[in-house]
């Protein structure tokens, strides 16, 4: 039987995202044009199309703004997930911050959708191999699974030294890193995001297909990715890049690869699987385990 690997979207604006956000104080996020429907439209429609159901990590703020839109997304058979409340980086929170915001995200979410929000993702995977709460602090809040690590190097995130495969934390946490390949005895990133933008479909496909032999493969992306008419953000020339890199094709290959291989939520995906218990957070990310 073909593995059935997770589909994941972090469901944010353009103007959110952490390439631009030192341009863009979020006291600004609702001054831009929301892009969110017109997005929306074409991903939910090459999901519908090649019948995939995904998880949607979702922001608070983007809830608030759009409740009719989680909606529709959970009434086409789609999971919905927290990304916390306004997406800011790890690195510009304290505990209690982050608390608060978690927690507040969840309540929003399962009130506009009725049913539990099981999943969180934490913006820009910024859960760094030496924080000690952050996961404690998932698991407090209600959570069931975190997918907030990618084991590759990175200039914004990447906890290379962690377990490519999902795990549970000492606290019960489940973790669902990001899908990584080997090849050559060296770790690629194969898992989505602007990786899947910028390489050939052929080059993606096959360090994707390495990264789902004998496990479940967890895919990411964000509705903005698909979007080349969206407005330009003044940045730096690497922000921008990354940012806008093949909008253009991206729905082409996002269509190639919904149709190659077999996807389903998150929650579907591991939650009624057995996942080896490793030990904390900062022990785990530092390869001690």
């Amino acid at each position: 039987m073909a593995n059935i690997n997770a589909m994941t979207v972090d469901l944010e604006e353009y103007f959110q995202v952490e390439a631009f956000a030192d341009d863009i104080s979020v006291n600004d996020w609702s001054k831009y044009e929301s892009r969110l429907a017109i997005q929306m439209d074409k991903l939910l429609g090459v999901f519908a199309d090649t019948d995939v159901k995904a998880t949607f990590f979702t922001l608070g703020w983007i809830a608030k703004a759009h409740p009719e839109l989680l909606k529709r997304i959970v009434a086409e058979g789609h999971e919905i997930a927290s990304h916390g409340y306004m997406h800011q980086h790890l690195s510009k929170q304290n505990a209690d911050v982050f608390f608060e915001d978690i927690t507040k995200a969840k309540a929003l979410l399962e009130d506009i959708v009725g049913m539990p929000v099981k999943g969180y993702r934490a913006p820009c995977f910024s859960i760094s191999a030496d924080n000690d709460w952050a996961h404690d602090l998932i698991a407090k809040a209600g959570y069931e699974y975190s997918s907030s690590s990618y084991p590759i190097n990175h200039d914004l995130y990447g906890v290379p030294k962690a377990p490519r495969d999902a795990y549970r934390l000492e606290n019960g946490l489940l973790e669902i890193p990001v899908t990584t390949a080997v090849w050559h005895n060296r770790v690629f990133p194969a898992g989505g995001g602007g990786y899947f933008r910028l390489l050939p479909f052929a080059v993606f496909d096959f360090l994707f297909g390495k990264g789902q032999e004998n496990r479940i493969a967890n895919f990411y992306t964000h509705p903005w990715e698909f979007d080349p008419e969206q407005p330009r953000i003044e940045s730096n020339f690497k922000s921008k890049f990354r940012h806008h890199v093949n909008q253009k094709s991206a729905l082409t290959k996002l269509t190639k690869l919904c149709s190659k291989y077999n996807w389903t939520t998150m929650a579907d995906a591991y939650l009624d699987k057995e996942h080896p218990t490793l030990g904390n957070w900062p022990s785990v990310a530092n390869g001690d385990y």
